[in-house]
């Protein structure tokens, strides 16, 4: 993913940042494995946690357990939260058992560590560090880190955002993350309101992407017009060469 700036040029000992989960929140479930698969089910007796039709008071509604899983799983892109322990503790598990999602979750990993979550490959487990470290200090004001993925395709937008989340007493209690591919709403954004996706000869940044416009009655990108005309074009039986 790419780093804005002030995260990458951070210089703080992020890395000591305890992705074992070995202290204690607040509202840590003690007495029960944090990498164990079946710690949602184990967690959720000890604490005798509301569930199904038990109704929960927020802070601006009444709802039960059903109506907010039923909300969650509606809401836009891939949400997931861990606490200020680095204990993963929940995501809106898909409707659909299919799904691929961008950033694959299981509900065996609900209870896991950071550690445990993320794979042991290449910078993934530094580069978590620094993203939990940088807001639960929140490093230069930060609160918030957004950070896209380029992968060479203007067509597929995909933003993961991280938000630092308080108390009311502006005390740091975790991480929510939120993921998702947002090409579809900038697609649907230019052909409702005739403007296009264009290159800024002037940035800096953003060069992985194909200098490509977007026709705006379509959403279909000049070089996409191209590919399909070529793919169209029937080859000249006399001379055995294409039209193009």
């Amino acid at each position: 993913m790419a780093e804005p700036k002030w995260l990458k040029d951070l210089k703080e000992d992020y890395i000591k940042e305890d992705f074992d989960a070995t202290g204690k929140s607040r509202y840590t479930v003690e007495g029960v494995d944090k990498n164990d698969p079946d710690w949602l089910d184990k967690a959720a007796k000890k604490v005798n946690a509301a569930e199904g039709d038990d109704y929960v008071k927020l802070d601006a509604g009444l709802l039960t357990v059903n109506q907010i899983n039923w909300m969650l799983r509606r809401a836009f892109g891939e949400l997931t939260y861990v606490d200020d322990n680095n204990q993963f503790l929940w995501y809106n598990k898909p409707t659909d058992p299919n799904k691929k999602m961008l950033a694959g979750r299981t509900p065996d990993q609900v209870g896991d560590t950071m550690g445990a979550v993320h794979p042991n490959v290449r910078n993934v487990i530094p580069e978590a560090k620094k993203v939990i470290y940088a807001l639960r200090n929140k490093i230069d004001g930060h609160d918030e880190v957004k950070m896209p993925v380029p992968n060479g395709n203007r067509h597929k937008l995909i933003l993961h955002d991280y938000k630092r989340i308080e108390d009311d007493d502006g005390n740091y209690v975790g991480t929510y993350e939120w993921v998702q591919d947002i090409y579809p709403f900038v697609k649907y954004f230019c052909e409702t309101t005739g403007q296009k996706l264009v290159d800024d000869p002037d940035a800096t940044t953003g060069a992985t992407y194909k200098k490509d416009e977007v026709d705006t009655a379509t959403g279909a990108s000049k070089h996409e017009e191209h590919v399909e005309e070529k793919k169209e074009a029937k080859p000249d039986t006399n001379s055995g060469a294409s039209e193009y």
